[in-house]
This record gives structure tokens, C-alpha cells and sequence, in this order.
């Protein structure tokens, strides 16, 4: 198998999920993909945005405009730094939290179906293997977005 198929099979699992999810999230009103920001600041109370947009390897300015909608929505909610009134640190309301939750458990009963056939063992060295390939991503990212042109 070449390399480009690897990253062919990702992206059509990645796909494949993401639109089940924006299909049984929509009865949530989560417009596409911000189920990801509210589930990141449950995950990590008090994150400030640039964090979020590092975490999930999106730009700040759709960062910020997904932190709006989840603002207005009622699902998030901002508080000042208690030293730098310029940072703003996220939190989940009790509504977001509860949507959280639901998002969770579609996530594990999503993990649990894709990884059907697979033994304890080889989900563990997947697991391993994919935070290898999405570290590696990520640095690409990081390059990219500050300017950095990639040699091929």
C-alpha cells in the first residue's frame, strides 16, 4: 500500500464519521463541526482559544467564529483571566455540558464500531501508530500556516 492510500483511508474514515455525526447531531442544532469545539472545552474547562485552534489544527479566525455561534447558542460561555483581561477562558454551560455528554457517547459507540475485528492489542498499536501520523500532521500544520513551504 502506498503512503497517499493510507492517507486516502483516513481521510474517508474521517469523512465517512463526520458526516454520521453532523447528520444525528443536527436534532442537537450543532451546525457542522462544532460539536468538536464544545466537546475540546469540556474536555479542557478554561482552555483559551488559540489553545483550541492548536488542539484541533484549524486557523484561529474559524476558531473564533465557531467560539461565537457556541457563545450565542448558550452551550459556552467566556471568563477573564484573572491577570490578563485580554485572555478569555472558556467553559461548557450546564446545557453544553449535557450535549457534551450525548456527543461523548456517540464518540465511544463510533470508536466501538470501527475498531470491530480488531483485538485489544492491535487497537492499542493503532492507537499508537495514529498519534504518530497526526503528530506528524501537526507539525506539517504548524510549518504551513506560518509561512513555511513544504518541499515535494
Amino acid at each position: 500500500m502506498a503512503e497517499e492510500d493510507i492517507l486516502r483511508e483516513i481521510g474517508s474514515i474521517s469523512r465517512a464519521l463526520d458526516s454520521i455525526a453532523n447528520i444525528e447531531f443536527k436534532d442537537l442544532e450543532l451546525n457542522r463541526g462544532q460539536y468538536l469545539y464544545l466537546t475540546r472545552v469540556f474536555e479542557h474547562p478554561g482552555i483559551i482559544s488559540d489553545h483550541l485552534a492548536t488542539l484541533l489544527n484549524i486557523d484561529r479566525t474559524t476558531t473564533a467564529r465557531g467560539i461565537r455561534k457556541l457563545e450565542r447558542a448558550g452551550l459556552i460561555f467566556k471568563e477573564d483571566d484573572e491577570t490578563n483581561k485580554k485572555i478569555k477562558h472558556l467553559f461548557v454551560t450546564d446545557t453544553g455540558k449535557k450535549l457534551a455528554k450525548e456527543i461523548e457517547r456517540e464518540n465511544v459507540y463510533s470508536n466501538t464500531l470501527v475498531t470491530k475485528g480488531l483485538t485489544k492489542d492491535e487497537q492499542a498499536r493503532l492507537q499508537k501508530y495514529l498519534s504518530v501520523l497526526e503528530k506528524n500532521a501537526r507539525e506539517n500544520w504548524n510549518f504551513v500556516k506560518n509561512g513555511g513551504k513544504r518541499k515535494y
